[in-house]
């Protein structure tokens, strides 16, 4: 009994760094960041309590905010419904046996190496309405077509996302790889020989068995949606005319361009609620065991 119990207080005695790391770096900084929130504070003079004014300013007299907010919603769509689309389908196609899949899974995944900021750079020149690649990829086509891309605020949200698709499909391309091949080859087998085609037997067999997969993907992208900064930071600042400013880039541009530090943190506090709200009721949900 007694070696038991030593052997518990030895395990905890393990816990005990990791636990003030943590701590010390995501536990006291979110309670300080929502006692920061109730102020009015530029971050570096005398700290005015404001209790919930902040939120208050930001629900009820902010339209940039509602833009963010309302920018930020479409993002999470735009991912769920394309980045996760053309992951899922590379995973496929790169999951069959083929000359030269290695390089091409490779191929596909190094853009997610790739610094945001450097994706940023590279999509601007791609996107410049003078020199950029695709306004003079029509030219050469003979097609009397060129566009702002990320100039104009009818497509600029659209055009950034699509700099953003080019980096964000090779993370979830390799978890659903690695979802695909731990599906039993026996149950795909006995699957055909009852009679299954390819599509019945991926949607009815594969994706079913890949749950787990599916709930940590949708996941992570929606919390990388939510969080989005450097690409739209990189190429358009949150313009034109706030087209593209999430909350993120909304945060920044208060509490370090114009010192409004309190109302920055509320902004940064309501995106972690948000993100709460929406992650842990999915994951308790679908994680469950049936």
């Amino acid at each position: 009994m007694k070696k038991g119990r030593k052997l518990e207080l030895s395990a905890y005695a393990f816990l005990i760094p990791a636990g003030i790391i943590y701590l010390s770096v995501i536990i006291i900084p979110v309670f300080y960041s929502l006692y920061i929130s109730l102020f009015h504070w530029n971050g570096i003079g005398e700290m005015k309590f404001k209790g919930l004014g902040n939120y208050l300013q930001l629900f009820t007299a902010d339209k940039i905010f509602f833009t963010a907010l309302k920018n930020n919603l479409i993002w999470i769509v735009l991912t769920i419904m394309i980045t996760m689309t053309v992951s899922l389908g590379l995973a496929v196609m790169l999951n069959h046996k083929f000359k030269g899949r290695t390089f091409f899974r490779g191929f596909f995944y190094f853009p997610c190496v790739i610094a945001p900021i450097a994706v940023a750079i590279i999509w601007r020149w791609i996107y410049n309405p003078n020199v950029g690649f695709i306004n003079q990829f029509f030219s050469a086509l003979g097609i009397n077509y060129s566009q702002s891309w990320i100039s104009d605020p009818d497509v600029s949200l659209y055009t950034v996302f699509a700099a953003s698709l080019w980096q964000a499909v090779g993370q979830p391309m390799i978890l659903f790889l690695a979802g695909l091949q731990s599906v039993s080859a026996e149950v795909l087998e006995a699957a055909i020989i009852d009679g299954a085609g390819p599509i019945k037997k991926f949607f009815y067999i594969t994706v079913p068995l890949m749950k787990e997969t599916f709930v940590i993907v949708i996941a992570t992208l929606i919390v990388a949606a939510m969080k989005v900064f450097d690409v739209v930071q990189g190429l358009t600042g949150g313009g034109p005319n706030n087209a593209t400013q999430m909350l993120s880039t909304y945060m920044y541009s208060q509490t370090f361009q114009y010192n409004n530090v309190g109302l920055g943190t509320a902004i940064a506090c309501i995106m972690v609620i948000m993100m709460l709200v929406v992650i842990v009721p999915y994951v308790s949900f679908t994680a469950k065991e049936n």
